[in-house]
């Protein structure tokens, strides 16, 4: 891939510690994605709609900053532009995202696009009536089978009673009820960590959609769901660190293929994959045979 400004610079390829819930999901979708974003860790490109997003949940982090009564879709407009320029900040390759905006029109539309989540956002939730616990809280667990989990939920709600609701902001459409499991399983997954770190089981766990006509979708867990979850993360954490030891990862052809940044890496569509970085089991750079690995996503 020929880096430009708008591509981050490569990093080290590391061996995977941990599972987080987007990696869990790229190992699932596609074992060849997962390993050129973890281990070798392959640059990506910023894409408008996914820098959209991040800006979509800042604002809506920071609005809670304001007391009850300001959290109005006015303050949450005039938050915009001040997130985006310490976006830029932080990440200066996201200016490659508008390299022919010699006017702005390109980014005051993109900001109009978000504006309009932002104020979807509003029909769904009564921000005056909402009392955060925490906002982009990030978790981190280990299960008895050594295997550490972590991740960021965007908010957590207490009830006066002490029920607990983990809240994620989604900026694309409500998936259809062949692909809303699949969605709900990143909230198990956040609900299995705070329950094996605090020994709380979620009483709700909800996904709010921005994008389309928004929806919000809920779920109430209980601990039989999250002890599924926990066997099936275990058993995931053993493919991938056979994979690890071995090297293998094979591509998967899936519907999301036509928007990977690796398909000139992936062999379904012709590229080959760089040589893998990892000492293999058994190989003679690996005296003991075996290959031991730590716990990260």
């Amino acid at each position: 891939m020929q880096q430009t400004d708008s591509v981050p610079a490569p990093r080290s390829p590391v061996a995977p510690t941990g599972l987080s819930p987007s990696r869990a999901g790229d190992f699932m979708t596609c074992p060849l994605l997962y390993r050129l974003r973890v281990i070798d860790r392959l640059p990506e490109p910023p894409s408008a709609a996914a820098t959209r997003g991040t800006l979509v949940h800042a604002v809506l982090e920071r609005l809670f900053d304001h007391p009850a009564g300001g959290r109005t879709p006015e303050a949450a407009r005039e938050l915009l532009r001040p997130q985006w320029e310490r976006l830029l900040g932080e990440r200066p390759e996201l200016a490659g995202l508008f390299p022919a905006d010699t006017d702005g029109s390109a980014v005051a539309g993109w900001l109009a696009d978000a504006e309009k989540l932002v104020d979807r956002w509003f029909r769904l939730e009564d921000p005056t009536r909402l009392h955060p616990v925490e906002r982009e809280l990030y978790v981190e667990t280990a299960l008895e089978s050594g295997l550490l989990l972590r991740g960021y939920i965007d908010r957590v709600d207490v009830a006066p009673t002490g029920e607990v609701r983990l809240v994620d902001y989604k900026t694309g459409r409500a998936p259809s009820r062949d692909f809303e499991g699949k969605a709900m399983f990143q909230m198990k997954f956040y609900a299995l960590v705070v329950w094996r770190w605090k020994g709380v089981v979620p009483k709700r766990l909800q996904l709010v959609y921005l994008g389309g006509g928004g929806d919000v979708v809920t779920y109430d867990p209980d601990e039989a769901d999250l002890l599924a979850v926990e066997r099936k993360l275990d058993a995931l954490w053993q493919a991938i660190s056979q994979a690890v030891a071995t090297g293998d990862f094979p591509a998967t052809r899936n519907r999301l293929c036509d928007w990977c940044d690796h398909r000139a890496s992936c062999p379904e569509f012709g590229g080959t994959p760089p040589p893998y970085p990892l000492p293999l089991a058994g190989r003679p750079d690996d005296p003991t045979g075996d290959l031991v690995l730590s716990k990260e996503s």
